[in-house]
């Protein structure tokens, strides 16, 4: 009878309670097999890798423009578009001079005619079609007409990247320098490799900045309105572990990055590492491959000193023994030769 009741009991207590038992007991093994883990050094950390299709390319390397219609293409004319304030008038009348803005639909309206697209289109294109409306309509008979641009928020170049800014762009183009120095000059982090796209040009145009003062004409390269220049970030190498100073170090663009250079920068491997297993974590397109150097053959001289190549992760594992020698200071190292002869003397 007892037995019975003990059931009704659990049979009417509340889910609840059940279901936080249940939740305690999986955290309690998911504790215990992380504590197993890390004890016996089995969990060591795993790369999955890119969020990214196996075909997808990965720091494709940009080859540079090299033909010169493309870099130096002639003066192209201006391009009407929204937003343009444009002011038409007919040679030897004064009586026709309206002053419009091109609607958001790409066309502007004007006496005798209506409206009349021209988004897209040159200013001799433009000039032409208003022409042929006022011809069409019988106002006038073989007009000439010209028009002015007033004002136009179209003519900008657009800097983006480790660069930003809208720039005006007066007579129809600037150069590459001019457009670069206005939006501040090239920092440390960016590339020296800048890519331009341009209204009308199918592929962008790559343009490689170089690092030869004396052979800087040839990449300063013209550019026009609507054309988008991305200033790229240069690659950067990763210092992680017992170093001074961890963070991303930019690769050099006038020569190569190597081990000893970025142990530099970062203030020196630390007392604490382990200097035999220190690890350099290349990505490959979606594969990662771990190359161990023992950075102290390095030093001597007796191992070669590796290049590094962009995204390079460089990792020095921490010693713990030494860590918590440097952690504790003098005390430590008292208290640890304090032990080892209380145990000697036994």
């Amino acid at each position: 009878m007892r037995h019975e009741n003990q059931q009704l009991r659990n049979e009417n207590r509340p889910r609840t309670y059940l279901a936080c038992g249940i939740s305690r007991r999986y955290r309690s093994i998911a504790a215990a097999l992380l504590a197993v883990l890390l004890l016996t050094g089995v969990a060591t950390a795993q790369f999955s890798g890119p969020a990214l299709d196996q075909n997808s390319p990965v720091n494709v390397k940009m080859i540079p423009t090299t033909d010169p219609a493309i870099l130096y293409p002639v003066d192209r004319e201006i391009v009407l578009g929204p937003g343009d304030l444009l002011t038409v008038r007919l040679y030897g009348l004064s009586d026709y001079s309206p002053t419009s803005r091109i609607s958001l639909d790409g066309s502007v309206q004007l006496p005798l005619i209506g409206g009349v697209p021209l988004d897209g289109l040159t200013l001799h294109q433009a000039q032409d079609l208003i022409a042929k409306r006022l011809t069409d309509a019988k106002m006038y008979l073989n007009p000439q007409v010209s028009i002015q641009l007033m004002e136009s928020p179209n003519e900008i170049v657009t800097v983006t990247g480790e660069l930003h800014g809208v720039f005006p762009v007066t007579g129809g183009k600037k150069r590459l320098f001019d457009v670069l120095a206005a939006a501040g000059g090239l920092p440390a982090t960016a590339s020296h490799t800048v890519v331009i796209h341009r209204s009308g040009v199918p592929e962008p145009v790559i343009v490689d900045l170089g690092t030869n003062p004396v052979m800087s004409e040839h990449a300063n390269v013209p550019v026009f309105p609507r054309d988008t220049i991305v200033v790229s970030r240069v690659g950067v190498v990763y210092l992680l572990g017992a170093f001074k100073n961890q963070g991303a170090i930019p690769i050099q663009q006038n020569a190569p990055l190597t081990l000893m250079q970025v142990a530099a920068v970062g203030g020196g491997a630390g007392y604490e590492g382990r200097f035999e297993d220190l690890r350099i974590i290349r990505t490959t397109g979606t594969e990662r491959t771990i190359t161990t150097v023992d950075i102290k053959k390095v030093i001597r001289g007796k191992a070669a000193d590796p290049v590094l190549q962009a995204d390079d992760i460089v990792f020095l594992p921490t010693n713990t023994m030494k860590a918590a020698i440097k952690g504790g200071g003098i005390s430590t190292i008292l208290g640890i030769a304090s032990v080892l002869l209380y145990s000697f003397g036994r």
